[in-house]
Order: structure tokens, then C-alpha cells, then sequence
């Protein structure tokens, strides 16, 4: 068994999840790439706390993530869509500086498998995480094929780890 394993084994078995959609366009009736983290996550055994949507707006997605964050329930937030390269596209620039600790991994992770799909068009994904105190923040693009990819490959494989690392010393 490899230390990594060891970990794995004594991680939390229950993620507890807060998704959330940064458009200006959906709603979460239809917000496809929202509803399908919250899926995936559940099917594993883990918990969603909530599933909401806030505008492409610098404000509106720094105060929702630390309102988010402000419940002790949350162990990981996972921000979908605004990622790309029109002005609108913020949520990167908003998450970045309060991250207190960069996974610089994942970003690259999810561009080498994103190629798989994409090609060179994965060279443009945005995608960051990392930890804010001993919590772990997901950004990702807001396409279904994006948010399938990363939960499935990289986020859910990895998460209670991640949170029992963070965690050693609490």
C-alpha cells in the first residue's frame, strides 16, 4: 500500500459540496453543468449542501464564495463557467487571490486531459483550485464535457484526500 493510499483510507468517506454557476444567461432549472457536479458528487456518497447561480460580476462572486465559505459545513466549493476570455469572464480573476494555497496540479491536469477531448482548444481553459484555509475550491469551465471531466478524473478521486492533508493539523 502506498503512503497515497494510506491517506485515501483515512480521509472523511462524506465530502460535503456547494456548487456554484457563475452566468449570466442560466437559471437552475437549466443549468446543466451545475445540476450535473451536484449528480455526480451525490453518486459517489457525498452530500451537497446547495446549487446556486450568480452573475459574471467581480462583487457578486467574491461575496457568494465567501458567504459560502462561511458555512463550517462546506469541505470543498466547486465554481463552474466563467473561465474564458470575454470581459465577462472573471471568475478566475476573483478566486486566484484568496486562495491561500494554490493546487497548481489540477489546472495542469485538467488542460492535459482536457486535450484528450478538445485538442489544442485546452490551452485556453482557465481552470484553478485550491485552498482557502483548510476548505478546497474547484474552477472550472461551464461546459458539461468540462465539469464531467474534472469531478470525475480529478476532483472526486481526490477531494477527502486533499481535505485530510489540509486538515493534519486542525
Amino acid at each position: 500500500m502506498t503512503t497515497a493510499d494510506e491517506h485515501r483510507e483515512a480521509a472523511p468517506a462524506v465530502v460535503r459540496f456547494s456548487v456554484i454557476t457563475v452566468s449570466d444567461s442560466r437559471t437552475v432549472e437549466d443549468d446543466v453543468s451545475g445540476k450535473r457536479i451536484g449528480e455526480l458528487a451525490l453518486a459517489e456518497g457525498h452530500e451537497v449542501l446547495d446549487r446556486e447561480i450568480v452573475a459574471d460580476d467581480r462583487l457578486e462572486i467574491r461575496t457568494r464564495l465567501q458567504a459560502v465559505l462561511s458555512d463550517e459545513k462546506v469541505d470543498v466549493v466547486v465554481l463552474n463557467g466563467g473561465t474564458g476570455y470575454s470581459p465577462r469572464d472573471v471568475t478566475t480573476e476573483v478566486v486566484e487571490p484568496l486562495l491561500d494555497t494554490t493546487l497548481h496540479g489540477f489546472g495542469e491536469l485538467f488542460r492535459m486531459l482536457s486535450w484528450k477531448q478538445v485538442g489544442a482548444a485546452a490551452m485556453l481553459s482557465r481552470a484553478v483550485a485550491g485552498l482557502i484555509g483548510t476548505r478546497a475550491v474547484f474552477v472550472l469551465p461551464g461546459s458539461p464535457k468540462a465539469v464531467e471531466l474534472a469531478m470525475q478524473q480529478l476532483i472526486l478521486p481526490e477531494a477527502a484526500h486533499l481535505l485530510s492533508q489540509a486538515r493534519k493539523s486542525e
